[in-house]
């Protein structure tokens, strides 16, 4: 049974192959409208040169005015055109549990591309010895080379509020609708 259905399959196959091969153009070459030059990948490349990805923004540290961590961004919200209208962000909790969503309008958060410099070992994430990768501090101890920004997407973004004033503003929860 198996024979035959293999058979009919490569009989059939043959007999396309062979009616595709025995097809002529209809229209000669140079009468046959030119299709556009597909884009190259250097003109798709530069034409979005300055933008920044979303997927890389979701989970960038937040933090206010003073310098504090006040979370991280856990999701960006778009209107039906795609642009951002906001972005949440997750305050509190240890690892995602107890966590509070807070949606802010993203006008009112700014994007930085330079890391934090810290004004004391004390203020640094994580106590004296635990600097936040990419960032500097001026404890009077050698600081690490600045790094080049990087193109795709900011360091950190800042938000003017504590972490109080955010835990205190409404949940922000998805919509089952």
């Amino acid at each position: 049974m198996l024979a035959k259905y293999t058979i009919a399959g490569v009989a059939g196959s043959v007999l396309l192959a062979s009616v595709a091969f025995a097809q002529s153009p209809t229209t000669p070459a140079d009468s046959a409208p030119k299709a556009p030059a597909p884009a190259t990948a250097s003109d798709m490349s530069s034409s979005f040169q300055g933008n920044w990805r979303a997927s890389k923004m979701v989970g960038l540290s937040v933090y206010n005015d003073s310098n504090e961590s006040l979370g991280s961004i856990n999701d960006m919200l778009t209107d039906k055109s795609g642009n951002i209208k906001a972005v949440v962000i997750g305050v509190g909790g240890f690892l995602g549990v107890g966590e509070h969503l807070v949606a802010v309008p993203l006008d009112k958060v700014k994007f930085v591309n330079e890391p934090i410099v810290y004004t004391g070992a004390a203020n640094a994430p994580g106590g004296a010895g635990g600097a936040r990768p990419g960032s500097t501090t001026t404890t009077g101890a050698a600081t690490p080379p600045a790094s080049k920004p990087n193109p795709w997407y900011p360091d950190h973004a800042v938000f003017s509020a504590t972490k109080d004033q955010l835990k205190a503003m409404s949940e922000f929860k998805y919509s089952t609708n």
